[in-house]
């Protein structure tokens, strides 16, 4: 993270400037994200005001969260699942060796 400053973003075509400790090109990109979830929404539902289609922006990117922690979750589960199962192929006397402790072939 660097220093707050101020930057200037676009959100549902109004410019607005806020500060942010992440850089400008990460602020902006954040920004863009909200800025095409907005704009689906809209498309969808042409009617809605801009307050609740903002809401519902914020929604939709808190679900895609939600689903990417649950799939990060279940890979997770996945690869220690395959871990213990490799682990039980290792010989006893090699299964308590962590991968940091390991010495490189001729190291």
């Amino acid at each position: 993270m660097t220093d707050p400053r101020p930057v200037e973003i676009t959100i549902g075509g109004h410019k607005l400037r806020v500060t942010s400790d992440h850089p400008e090109a990460y602020t902006k990109e954040v920004a863009a994200y909200f800025d095409a979830a907005l704009a689906r929404i809209r498309t969808e539902l042409p009617t809605m005001d801009a307050h609740r289609a903002a809401i519902l922006a914020g929604l939709a990117i808190t679900d895609e969260l939600f689903r990417a922690r649950g799939l990060n979750e279940a890979t997770g589960a996945r690869l220690e699942s395959v871990m213990q199962r490799l682990v039980r192929m290792l010989p006893p006397a090699k299964r308590g060796l962590r991968a940091q402790d390991a010495v490189a072939p001729g190291g």
